[in-house]
């Protein structure tokens, strides 16, 4: 059967832990995350088309002087083309939703739905697992996102082993307007050896992020907002990666509450949810 039009969800994601065990001999530095796709979602498009296209929609401004060829999204269909030897194309439309540059993995999440969605428009006899192997090289959060839900990721974060679902949560994600140029790199270096941990070491309400420990060095304007915001909320903010993005685990009800007082002092806040990989990974087939 031809298929004509895929429509997928990319879906942000959050880390309930993100312990840095240490600097690797190539470089990276070895992780233990966990992770968990939540129902902020950009959206993908996938069309036949007799070469490799991309065109960007929604809030998009931070992209904007962005090179196509550099966006992830577009490098994963490039990547799939060489690899199968596929003759043809596509053309993908990208809906942004999810904020750059923030820590929840937009950009590695539109790569992954590109590869799922691709598989399958082109028809391609490929398994996750070959996905994954082909996510690892474009990213270290991307293999996460070929199968979403929630998952410890290891290694530099391309090793996953899923998870059970987590219970049914309210959260909010709040952000800053503005964006840290390298900002991934800059956390990484600030990372003393004291810093370093062994891995399952996260506090009894299961939450953790090592770049905590140094977000006030590297960004001292997110780190003020971190602080603000606990104390405004009464709740304890986590990271989402490396920030500056982060969520808060919110009682029943509150959510609101929560938001108004987030923005209230400058920050983007919006209500979520986890989101299974069932859901993260649902496409709409057009044959």
């Amino acid at each position: 059967m031809s298929v004509e039009r895929i429509v997928l969800r990319a879906p942000a994601k959050i880390n309930w832990t993100l312990e840095v065990l240490g600097k690797r001999p190539d470089g990276y530095h070895e992780v233990s995350t966990t992770l968990q796709t939540i129902d902020v979602c950009d959206t993908i498009t996938l069309r036949h088309a007799d070469a490799i296209e991309l065109e960007i929609m929604g809030d998009c401004s931070a992209l904007a002087d962005e090179p196509v060829e550099d966006n992830l999204a577009y490098r994963a269909a490039a990547l799939l083309k060489k690899r199968c030897g596929y003759a043809g194309g596509a053309h993908i439309d990208l809906e942004k939703r999810i904020p750059v540059g923030a820590g929840l993995g937009g950009g590695s999440s539109d790569a992954a739905a590109v590869l799922r969605g691709l598989r399958a428009l082109w028809q391609l006899d490929l398994s996750d697992d070959d996905l994954m192997r082909m996510a690892a090289d474009l990213g270290s959060d991307v293999p996460f996102f070929v199968v979403g839900g929630r998952a410890l990721a290891t290694g530099r974060g391309e090793k996953i082993e899923p998870l059970p679902k987590t219970a049914d949560q309210t959260l909010v994600i709040a952000w800053p307007e503005r964006r840290l140029d390298n900002k991934t790199a800059r956390m990484y270096a600030a990372l003393k050896e004291e810093h370093f941990r062994e891995p399952g070491m996260a506090p009894n309400d299961g939450t953790f992020n090592t770049f905590e420990l140094v977000l006030d060095e590297v960004d001292r304007e997110a780190a003020d907002l971190f602080v603000r915001a606990a104390k405004a909320v009464h709740l304890t903010p986590r990271l989402c990666g490396s920030g500056p993005a982060f969520f808060l685990i919110v009682p029943a009800g509150q959510a609101a509450p929560t938001i108004a007082a987030l923005e209230g002092l400058g920050l983007h806040a919006i209500a979520s949810r986890p989101i299974t990989a069932a859901e993260a990974t649902a496409m709409s087939v057009d044959a």
